[in-house]
């Protein structure tokens, strides 16, 4: 029984390792990037669509509609960057099913490489949205005294996303590895399925939570109102 995915190794020469969180995870990206191509490559944009089209614009309607409630005002500019977010975590639960399969997300490694992709794309968005000025602003709001507890405040939530995310899902792994050595036929079948529906719960959970960060970062470090785009020079 492994701790972490990062324990079991494939192959290793000097400081080289290659374990299991690297193969899974790019097993994973894998997966994700030719199930994309095969989804898209024969879509339609005229009036006749077939079923499969419809399902698809339906769901990502969906996830534009669920970003939008958030407080993002251009949902798809967003659907991109979270929805890969969702789809990772989501399809690295729904493979533990898979003998032999170990979750990436299993591993702390692999969770603060997602929360420090929240990291960066925050304070990007937010620049995007309201320009660099506005942006680095924000930090000394309502006054200077505020400027180091705002950094915190950005640093503390990257590490409760990444400590989050490692600990929901490892538990599960945990809990199911241990029933295994004891009930090795029922429980463990319940509880798989069980991982399934929390795996993706974490999953809904972790990309709401960056679109919230996200949302935060372009409302309140845009220009005022009256004020004009850098890009558009058009009311902000």
């Amino acid at each position: 029984m492994h701790l972490s995915p990062d324990e079991l190794l494939f192959w290793q020469y000097g400081a080289f390792r290659l374990n299991a969180t690297i193969v899974f995870t790019w097993g994973l990206m894998l997966v994700l990037s030719l199930g994309s191509w095969l989804v898209t490559r024969r879509l339609s944009r005229g009036l006749e669509r077939s079923r499969w089209q419809n399902l698809l614009e339906i769901i990502v309607t969906g996830i534009e509609q669920q970003i939008g409630e958030v407080g993002l005002d251009e949902p798809r500019k967003y659907v991109g960057f979270l929805g890969s977010l969702f789809l990772f975590v989501a399809t690295a639960s729904l493979f533990t099913i898979v003998p032999g399969y170990e979750p990436p997300t299993g591993s702390l490694s692999t969770t603060v490489a997602l929360a420090l992709c929240v990291f960066v794309a925050v304070p990007l968005f937010g620049i995007e949205s309201g320009g660099l000025r506005a942006y680095l602003s924000a930090y000394l709001q309502p006054t200077v005294i505020m400027l180091p507890f705002n950094i915190i405040s950005e640093l503390s939530r990257t590490l409760a996303l990444a400590a989050r995310l490692f600990g929901n899902m490892m538990s599960g792994t945990m809990i199911l590895a241990i029933l295994l050595t004891i009930t090795p036929f029922i429980f463990p079948i319940a509880l798989s399925a069980l991982g399934l529906l929390t795996g993706m719960v974490q999953a809904y959970i972790f990309s709401i939570l960056a679109a919230v960060y996200i949302a935060a970062a372009t409302r309140t470090r845009r220009p005022p109102d009256g004020g004009t785009t850098a890009a558009t020079g058009a009311p902000a």
